[in-house]
């Protein structure tokens, strides 16, 4: 353990905000971050929370970053006794390794194996891994390759093989639709939640500081300072309810124009003209291109329903919308091969729009299993408790 306390550097993330109506019960809770490195060349960014109990470990979507867990982890440490760790992924937040751009399941997996490995050595603690969208295909890829030695559960939030692959086909599309450049941080952030991709203001204020980057720095300008300030810099967000999109969030934005077959030269030239006006006017950009990961797609989901099924422990899946279910998740639902949670009115960012719901599906089913205690009188709360 030692050779792991000189290779991580463990700093201090700022206490979130009270969540509303809860009085800030849970504003005591702190993630550090710091950096996992091995072989020399491999740093990953985790961020860790809580001192006893089982670990959790969090793996985020496609595009997003750990700090897409830092609502969902407050909540969790307060309902039960657990530790957290929250992993950038390759070619994510800011985790550094060689070959970034390989983003197979198989490569992703052995990631996952060798952080833990890193972090704990040969006798690693109890460990639970926790995946939305593309991170839960990656935690199923490693739960099925027996990487993690002392694995005593899996869930799997908002991801099934059915639905994933059926998506494919218009992925591209979305990313088109999304802007491309952001005039600033607040712009960002106020974008994603008046577009419905998080639906959360408060965790979107932390989420997307993992998902965008300086044009030309390729970081967040004086990143701690944005995680300190994000809350008073999207104060005018809060009374947004309306879905149209305000005046001035469609000047912060630059939305990706498709090419016509027809003057596409002079399109091509006027994007060419434009850009230096663009990284001084629009700093902010996308941390991932995601578009260009396409060729690992279908890797991802390919064969998920089976794999899920086949790891013989403890599961659960959590989802936006029964709907979301296919034929072999339906049938191994019904044989009771896992637990299975509906959170309604949710978009596909489940943990972060619903975190506290999240959570205590979370904490009900470590509770259920024994895997961990409650702290300050959590119950657990659904059917079957």
């Amino acid at each position: 353990m030692s050779a792991l306390e000189k290779s991580m550097h463990l700093g201090r993330l700022p206490s979130r905000p009270p969540l509303p109506g809860n009085g800030g019960n849970q504003s005591g809770a702190k993630m550090r971050m710091g950096y996992v490195i091995f072989n020399y060349s491999y740093s990953f960014r985790v961020y860790k929370s809580g001192s006893e109990g089982p670990v959790l470990l969090l793996l985020h979507g496609g595009g997003h970053s750990a700090l897409s867990w830092a609502v969902f982890t407050a909540a969790i440490i307060s309902r039960v006794q657990c530790r957290i760790v929250a992993l950038d992924l390759r070619g994510h937040g800011e985790t550094k390794v060689k070959n970034s751009e390989d983003l197979s399941a198989e490569t992703m997996a052995k990631d996952v194996g060798n952080v833990i490995e890193a972090m704990y050595g040969d006798l690693p603690p109890p460990i639970m891994l926790i995946g939305h969208s593309m991170g839960g295909a990656i935690a199923v890829h490693t739960a099925s390759s027996n990487l993690v030695p002392s694995l005593l559960g899996l869930c799997v939030i908002d991801v099934v093989e059915g639905t994933a692959m059926d998506a494919l086909n218009s992925m591209q599309n979305f990313l088109r639709g999304r802007p491309k450049t952001f005039k600033s941080l607040e712009n960002a952030i106020e974008w994603s939640v008046k577009s419905g991709q998080i639906r959360n203001l408060e965790s979107a204020r932390v989420s997307m500081v993992g998902q965008v980057k300086d044009v030309k720095s390729g970081q967040i300008r004086n990143l701690e300072s944005a995680r300190v300030s994000m809350v008073g810099q999207v104060k005018e967000c809060e009374g947004i309810t309306s879905p149209e999109v305000s005046k001035s969030v469609v000047e912060g934005i630059i939305e990706e124009d498709e090419d016509d077959e027809e003057g596409s030269e002079s399109v091509n030239k006027r994007k060419k003209e434009d850009d230096m006006e663009t990284k001084k006017d629009h700093p902010y950009t996308w941390r991932i291109e995601l578009a260009k990961t396409e060729k690992y797609w279908d890797g991802w989901f390919r064969g998920l329903s089976n794999l899920f099924l086949s790891c013989p422990i403890p599961k659960l899946l959590l989802l936006a919308g029964v709907d979301r279910l296919d034929k072999d998740l339906t049938i191994g639902q019904m044989q009771g091969k896992f637990q299975m949670q509906v959170l309604p009115q949710c978009g596909h960012a489940v943990h972060e729009d619903a975190p506290d719901k999240v959570a205590e599906a979370v904490a009900t089913f470590l509770i259920r299993n024994r895997f961990a205690e409650s702290v300050g009188g959590f119950q657990c709360v659904f059917p079957g408790c």
